[in-house]
């Protein structure tokens, strides 16, 4: 169970990096820069480039999704290198495409990746502070970054090695962090810097959202509206580049997805490109994926910016894919010019624009121009003798300085329709469902005890989502009447019983940062001795801020309520358990699923309201064809899913979106997972749902006709 993928990734190791970047392989070369762009082999590029992350698809998933972006016009592969995934405790194809690659090794990531990629074993280094100038961190930082770059030289995948990668990135964002750190954040800045220049890897290094990159490090821009909000480079030798042009936007559970047009895309690409002399952008993200098994942070959803060009399941999602393929072929028809030529603006109304480029050197056409309407309504300007139509929030592309190429505001594309196909139900009438009832635990049970409440993490090693507190308690001589439990924690969600019965529950909130109590309706206590049994979940770690190290989550104070007196428990002695049976035994993989006793599954057993934590298993046979495959959990509440043993993450069906539904019912299970027949399906559920209303889906898209254009309020 501590393993954050099912175990696929580690089937593929820590080479996994190495083969996504190697799958994106061109012959390379001299990689430098200039204030105007990147130089590979002595030649300006305007570069296009999509993030796509190893771990949140499969190996044989890859392929496609990278054939699919080159496909859109996309020149380089990017993607973050997951430290805790390479080294869970310390110390230990694409060449034919014709693509470079960008290696963001951070190693610190955030990503809404749990624990923003930092192994959690650094919890326990003595003395140690994250991402400042603390030596115990900047050594096992070194280490692993120093690590990564020595695979990639042996396997000659720099480009000044002939190789993919022209960028390679360290630290992310530290620039939202750095004040918290005062002088100690700059220092750490200066020799994150220096360690990375010194390990020579012939390639220029990028930070993110730091203003203040020592030379020669490219500091880089990161949001929605780069061309709006980027002060540019630290230096006029350095280059604009933008490493994350988000797409959409990240999802919690309870959260509605964010939706973000294609046209609003392509307007700030542009606008990056014209007016910050923009030549590098990525697109955050190119395609998303899945946040299988526990690896996403805090309330994340498992399908991570489902909104991209190409969707969780590597379907092409229209109009936003073609609509940037458009794009990226009218500005590489003029890159030469935009790259090379001189710049003019031009007034052509109060808020529209020509920002023109003429190259004289250029043999052929040398000029190309880009109109700007920044008002809300449509414009007619006049350009070079010609009236021209300007959509409202527009850009028009002229690389010849005559005819429209592109219009942000103009989608030619279809517009794609996800479908999901019921391939079967698995009631009861065809899928044969067995239950597994976990046991509630009591003081007694407990070999792991303490004179007082701990922090979850510091007991748990993050290898779990769950701990269990438990107490034993009598009340004094006086009686207890009207007895109320009080539960004041700073984990997710707490699950609380009493005598073996349930007492009641309450949500946290995704940050952690403040208290939440569970205050519930009269408890049952006898005049002896009375368990107390507290269900602590976290949904993730975090994946942002200053000393994370000192983060705190569980519980933080519990009292028994009576009407007569008030009994503060928090400094009694508690006891602990780590995570399921289930879990311990892994129950979810077919080697082990036999070694607890299984029970039929009833009608009414599924649905008797009972929140205690129970385990699910049937098989089922996969979907013909080679469509991708996901389960519809509507019917469950909340837990986690395994397919074959591997897992395809947590869901939550009882939080809700303000519009009263749950932020993700469809749940991805990728081909590779399965067998043609008998699949294992185990789950995990901790209240009360239902698992025979679960239906096998596979997903399609059909193409809609488009209006001439479509409009959008530009964000």
């Amino acid at each position: 169970m501590g393993s954050y993928c099912g175990g696929w990734w580690w089937r593929t190791g820590l080479w996994a990096a190495v083969v996504l970047a190697a799958a994106a392989v061109v012959a390379g070369g001299n990689v430098t820069y200039d204030g105007r762009s990147l130089i590979i082999d002595g030649e300006r590029k305007v570069l296009f480039s999509g993030s796509i992350h190893y771990p949140r698809s499969t190996p044989k998933m890859w392929e496609s999704l990278i054939g699919k972006a080159k496909e859109g016009g996309i020149d380089v592969i990017e993607t973050y290198v997951f430290w805790n995934l390479h080294e869970p405790k310390p110390g230990q194809e694409v060449q034919a495409q014709g693509l470079y690659a960008c290696l963001r090794i951070g190693p610190f990531i955030e990503s809404e990746w749990t624990y923003g990629g930092l192994p959690f074993w650094l919890h326990d280094v003595p003395d140690i502070v994250y991402r400042t100038d603390n030596e115990p961190f900047k050594k096992y930082m070194q280490n692993f970054v120093t690590k990564i770059v020595d695979m990639m030289k042996a396997e000659s995948l720099y480009a000044s090695q002939g190789g993919p990668i022209i960028l390679s990135q360290v630290e992310n964002e530290y620039g939202n962090v750095e004040a918290a750190f005062q002088e100690e954040g700059k220092a750490y800045v200066e020799w994150a810097a220096k360690m990375a220049v010194d390990l020579q890897t012939g390639v220029p290094w990028v930070m993110c959202k730091q203003p203040d990159a020592p030379d020669p490090v490219i500091n880089s821009c990161n949001g929605m509206r780069c061309g709006e909000t980027f002060a540019g480079p630290n230096s006029p030798s350095k280059p604009a580049l933008w490493t994350e042009n988000w797409t959409s936007f990240l999802q919690r559970y309870g959260e509605e997805t964010y939706l973000r047009s294609a046209q609003d895309i392509a307007f700030h690409t542009l606008l990056f490109i014209i007016a910050k002399n923009g030549s590098f952008v990525n697109y955050y993200m190119y395609h998303g994926g899945t946040n299988f098994g526990r690896s996403g942070a805090a309330y994340m959803v498992t399908q991570y910016y489902d909104q991209a060009p190409l969707d969780e399941y590597g379907l092409i999602r229209e109009p936003k894919w073609s609509h940037l393929k458009e794009m990226h072929a009218a500005v590489k028809s003029c890159s030469s010019t935009l790259l090379n030529g001189v710049q003019t603006n031009i007034s052509l109304g109060q808020l529209q624009q020509a920002y023109v480029y003429e190259d004289s050197t250029a043999e052929g056409n040398n000029c190309a121009a880009f109109l700007v309407n920044n008002a809300t309504t449509d414009a007619t300007v006049e350009f070079r003798n010609a009236k021209f139509e300007l959509q409202p929030r527009s850009i028009s592309v002229l690389p010849d300085c005559e005819k429209v190429a592109f219009d942000t505001a103009k989608v030619n594309a279809a517009i794609s329709n996800r479908i999901a196909t019921t391939s079967k139900t698995l009631n009861g009438a065809e899928h044969q469902w067995e239950e597994y009832r976990e046991a509630i635990p009591t003081f007694s049970d407990t070999t792991m005890q303490f004179n007082q409440i701990e922090e979850q993490t510091n007991i748990t090693k993050d290898s779990t989502d769950y701990l269990w507190y438990t107490l034993s308690f009598q009340p004094n001589a006086t009686s207890c009447t009207e007895p109320k439990l009080q539960v004041k924690f700073l984990s997710h969600l707490v699950y609380a019983f009493v005598n073996g019965e349930y007492a009641g529950s309450a949500r946290g909130n995704s940050t952690g940062q403040r208290n939440a109590v569970l205050v519930e309706a009269p408890i049952s206590l006898s005049e002896s001795k009375n368990d107390v049994s507290i269900l602590s979940v976290m949904v993730g770690l975090w994946d942002s801020g200053p000393f994370m190290e000192k983060r705190y989550a569980g519980l933080t104070e519990v009292e028994i309520q009576c009407k007569e007196n008030t009994y503060n428990v928090t400094s009694y002695e508690w006891g602990y358990q780590v995570g399921f049976l289930g879990e311990s035994l892994g129950i979810y993989t077919q080697e082990n699923t036999d070694k607890v006793k299984w029970n039929p599954l009833s009608d009414s057993s599924s649905a008797n309201n009972d929140p205690s934590p129970r385990w699910f298993r049937t098989t089922f046979d996969a979907p013909k064809g080679d469509e991708p495959v996901a389960l519809n959990l509507t019917s469950m509440g909340k837990g986690q899913v395994w397919v074959n043993g591997e897992s395809i993450g947590r869901y939550w069906m009882t939080i809700k979106t303000k519009q009263g539904n749950p932020s993700q019912t469809m749940y991805h299970i990728p081909r590779e997972f399965l067998n043609t027949t008998d699949n294992l399906l185990v789950i995990l559920e901790e209240s009360n749902g239902d698992p025979l209303q679960i239906t096998v889906s596979t997903i399609s898209t059909t193409q809609l006709l488009n209006p001439k254009s479509r409009y959008s309020t530009i964000r």
